[in-house]
């Protein structure tokens, strides 16, 4: 066993994870895994730039994550910086905050890298499971960009494209500084518009409608399935390898885009920090549905954090 830490920094989230790792048997036992909501790309996607309140907010959770990493003595770390970091001109700024912290240097890796790792993370476990027919389509939708990626047991083709929970929410459902609550129809039109020119994007790549298993990650997603399940609160190991079908899906994307900030705030489900943004992303997943014709959709816990994980393994 190796004793690895893996930090994915996206455009809305922070997140950890503190493992020991055994590449011969491909078990991955996790000893810390947790997520703080920073929105580093804040405004990014309208001034170019990361916001000073926006970088402190990183750097308050990279400072939390040191003590964590050091409390369980891992022996090798790596630091993925995606969407935000990757489009900003100050991110230089950025990097330094982290070396300091940290003591690596942040990676700002490529969409196609990204999709790879996603890829590795969710697909590990579903390999040997004869009831999910193959080629996988993994479809991680984050905070600013969206990653495509089909293979069996490796990659066959992958694609990043500029569509995310944040980034929609920021470029039609903001007026004024304010998020429109609830969104006009016309918005939520010209929002589907900018998420089918995204698709069209990603299939110039990836065959999306070869697929025969849609695998979703990341927040939006397990959202998504915490709301379908109707859960208390949100139980990782409730929403882990959970299907959703295309249909609750819709329900739950129309449900979101025609409530208040106070009726999204009071699922009990929702982590504070996605209210806002929840919309859009269902927005995106049902979209991706409809575009590959999928039934349903396999949910995963397991992402770019542990692929980037079993990469320094």
């Amino acid at each position: 066993m190796t004793r690895v830490a893996a930090v994915d920094c996206g455009t809305n989230s922070i997140r950890l994870l503190v493992a020991d790792a055994d590449p011969a048997t491909g078990e991955l036992v996790d000893l810390d895994r947790r997520m703080t909501i920073v929105r580093l790309g804040q405004g990014v996607d309208r001034t170019g730039r990361l916001a000073p309140e926006a970088l402190e907010r990183t750097f308050a959770a990279c400072r939390e994550y040191a003590g964590i990493i050091k409390e369980h003595g891992a022996e090798r770390l790596r630091f993925v910086a995606t969407s935000a970091s990757r489009d900003a001109e100050n991110r230089q700024e950025f990097t330094r905050g982290v070396m300091d912290i940290l003591g690596v240097e942040p990676e700002v890796i490529s969409g196609d890298q990204e999709a790879e790792f996603s890829f590795t993370g969710a697909t590990k476990e579903l390999t040997g499971r004869g009831d999910l027919a193959r080629p996988f389509l993994v479809v991680d939708i984050g905070g600013g960009s969206t990653e495509f990626v089909v293979g069996d047991d490796h990659v066959r083709a992958a694609r990043s494209v500029d569509v995310g929970c944040v980034r929609m929410t920021e470029r039609h459902l903001v007026r004024g500084g304010v998020v429109t609550d609830p969104p006009t129809e016309e918005r939520i039109a010209a929002m589907r518009a900018d998420i089918e020119a995204a698709l069209d994007r990603a299939e110039e790549t990836v065959p999306l409608r070869e697929a025969r298993t849609l695998v979703g990650l990341a927040g939006s997603v397990t959202t998504v399935s915490a709301i379908a399940q109707d859960l208390p609160a949100y139980d990782s190991a409730a929403i882990h390898h959970s299907r959703v079908s295309h249909d609750r899906v819709r329900e739950i994307t129309r449900a979101l885009l025609h409530s208040t900030h106070a009726e999204r705030a009071a699922i009990p489900s929702l982590h504070p920090g996605r209210v806002d943004v929840i919309g859009a992303g269902a927005l995106v997943l049902l979209t991706i549905m409809e575009r590959v014709g999928a039934e349903e959709v396999v949910v995963s816990e397991h992402d770019i954090l542990d692929g980037i994980a079993w990469s320094v393994a």
